[in-house]
């Protein structure tokens, strides 16, 4: 009498479709990451060798090649924005603002708008690139 089996069972986990999963995943998030873009003015940032990453919670003054002015993504006039700066700054503890001005600006913009945190004792911060 033969009481035991022939063949034995074995189990096994198939892993070959966990590499084409672990691949359209990849793409999917490359694909994804070229989409998001945080910031749709066009500007051309001055360089910086050295810079310091800002992680709190700021606002965004703009400045493009035409002189047109953008608090966080918002168009604004000159005129418009001390007090908008103001609006924005008093829900903040510690304002932050973070200045992107486009590299052919004059230099006389920056200053004016830093002049304007300064009055509003906004601590001011002006974005680059690196080299």
């Amino acid at each position: 009498m033969q009481l035991r089996r022939k063949s034995r069972m074995t189990s096994e986990v198939s892993t070959s479709s966990l590499s084409d999963i672990m691949f359209f995943l990849m793409l999917f998030f490359l694909i994804i990451s070229t989409l998001v873009n945080p910031s749709v003015i066009k500007l051309i940032l001055p360089k910086s060798e050295a810079g310091k990453a800002v992680a709190k919670q700021t606002i965004t003054v703009s400045v493009d090649a035409e002189k047109k002015f953008y608090i966080n993504n918002t168009p604004v006039t000159y005129e418009q924005l001390e007090p908008q700066l103001v609006e924005q700054t008093m829900k903040m503890q510690d304002p932050t603002v973070v200045l992107r001005a486009d590299n052919t600006l004059p230099v006389q913009i920056i200053v004016d708008l830093i002049s304007i945190g300064n009055k509003l004792k906004i601590k001011m911060v002006l974005a680059t690139t690196n080299k």
